[in-house]
């Protein structure tokens, strides 16, 4: 028989440990209204490519009868949470527990991140605000992403 002691070893081991605190999720990537009835948007990754299977999703949303603007606020968490896996790199189809642990632990500490300031819209700041995001807009995007890769 195992002990407790020898599991919960090999978890912690299992489980890198990510320096979130240091963490600087950039402003990368975009949500696109596109003008078309059939994907009324579509997520562009830093290189302005649509990420596929984001847009495979938006097609399933309006197929059990989701309106545009449905499909505009999940894919604005779906944006939130692909910039945070292309700050810490890992594909989005190689995410494990641990990534999203992370991710609601980075936005609930670290917070929204900052924008830039109208005067200075070239100038965006490399921090985020430590204003941590609200509990409907965590709890949302936690609900986003279990229909994503369910």
């Amino acid at each position: 028989m195992i002990g407790w002691a020898v599991i919960v070893a090999a978890v912690i081991e299992d489980d890198e440990s990510r320096d979130l605190g240091s963490l600087i999720v950039r402003l990368r990537g975009r949500l696109e209204e596109t003008g078309d009835a059939w994907l009324p948007y579509r997520l562009l990754d830093p290189s302005g490519d649509p990420v596929e299977a984001v847009s495979v999703y938006f097609r399933e949303l309006q197929a059990v009868g989701r309106s545009a603007a449905t499909i505009r606020s999940y894919g604005l968490d779906l944006l939130r949470w692909f910039r945070f896996l292309w700050a810490i790199d890992v594909a989005w189809n190689r995410v494990t527990r641990v990534e999203a642990r992370d991710f609601c632990r980075w936005m609930l500490v670290a917070g929204r991140p900052s924008r830039p300031h109208w005067r200075h819209p070239g100038e965006v700041p490399d921090r985020s605000t430590g204003v941590a995001y609200a509990p409907s807009v965590r709890a949302h995007a936690e609900t986003v992403l279990r229909g994503f890769y369910g």
